[in-house]
């Protein structure tokens, strides 16, 4: 594939998430048999389900905002230009907890699509 700029602008959308289950956005910056990189918007208050992946091991990234992760029961805080990895089998949920918006991205290798167990 070649080279190309990409963006949120011009990388596939779609919702996720939250009360509504279309509260948050995702954006595939890269999609890929081997790796995924998304970016996510999450809206206060909004979170996950608690789930694992069989293989994908995860990393959370923050650009904007405040990222609770609970990772097997237990809540790390993650603020901007701080990250989290989750290894393949770790139960978590992301959560916005704060009172403004939180922007992420999130690497998978393999890509997590349709490797979720939801816990």
């Amino acid at each position: 594939m070649p080279a190309k700029v990409i963006s949120t602008k011009s990388a596939e959308h779609y919702k996720w998430g939250g009360p509504q289950s279309t509260d948050c956005d995702g954006w595939h910056l890269v999609k890929a048999d081997t790796l995924s990189i998304i970016e996510e918007l999450m809206p206060p208050g909004t979170a996950e389900t608690r789930h694992s992946h069989v293989h994908a091991r995860q990393f959370f990234y923050v650009l904007e905002g405040e990222l609770t992760l609970d990772v097997e029961y237990h809540d790390f805080i993650v603020h901007p230009g701080e990250g989290i990895e989750v290894s393949p089998g770790q139960r978590h949920q992301a959560k916005n907890k704060s009172t403004s918006p939180l922007r992420i991205i999130v690497t998978s290798h393999p890509p997590s699509h349709g490797d979720r167990i939801d816990a």
